[in-house]
């Protein structure tokens, strides 16, 4: 079996992380996205969907999904509660990622193993990857890329707040990709970095 190299992409909110996943998914990489897996498990008929509505109340629930932005709300109103919220979440994302690690480098085929991982550093996973890398933005632009989604202002704030400053993310990766310029500028940085992951 093939052992691929683990590679987590983190970032502030809306620094550009899933155009850098989609750039490496370009040059053959497995590109897996946490948030993604939380949405997939956040069904009000699964496991964790039960708990969550037994913590969190039944009206974060909506035509059997649990409404994200309620629970959000909610957990981010309350330290207690959102550290109960991502005691119960993260676990559970961990194992699906490591599952889907295991099936990528069983299919050998990829040329790497990419998880976008907002709060890898805060979740305490950075163990588990061979390369951190960490995507910076101007806050003014990632602020007005945020607001551009159909997000409030102060949904960025209240995002931001629960999270490391990229600056220290910055300082805990291996590499950092600045994305302040152009899509192109961006994917030139992906190349290269690349290519250093590979022949280092």
């Amino acid at each position: 079996m093939l052992k691929l190299k683990k590679i987590a992409i983190t970032g502030g909110v809306a620094s550009g992380k899933t155009s850098v996943c989609q750039f490496f998914k370009g040059l053959g990489a497995c590109v897996v996205n946490a948030d993604a897996i939380v949405h997939e498990l956040l069904r009000s008929d699964t496991d964790l969907g039960q708990q969550l509505i037994r913590q969190f109340g039944h009206d974060i629930a909506k035509n059997g999904q649990i409404d994200r932005r309620v629970l959000a709300e909610k957990a981010f109103k309350d330290p207690q509660a959102l550290k109960k919220l991502e005691s119960l979440v993260h676990p559970m994302v961990f194992r699906k990622i490591d599952e889907l690690y295991k099936i990528a480098c069983e299919e050998d085929r990829y040329s790497s193993f990419v998880v976008e991982i907002p709060l890898l550093f805060e979740a305490g996973a950075d163990p588990w990857y061979d390369v951190i890398v960490t995507v910076l933005s101007d806050p003014a632009k990632a602020r007005e890329r945020f607001t551009q989604l159909g997000f409030q202002q102060t949904e960025y704030d209240l995002r931001m707040k629960r999270q490391m400053s990229p600056e220290t993310k910055a300082a805990k990766s291996n590499f950092t990709i600045q994305n302040n310029g152009s899509l192109v500028d961006l994917q030139d940085q992906v190349i290269r970095l690349n290519q250093i992951i590979h022949n280092p």
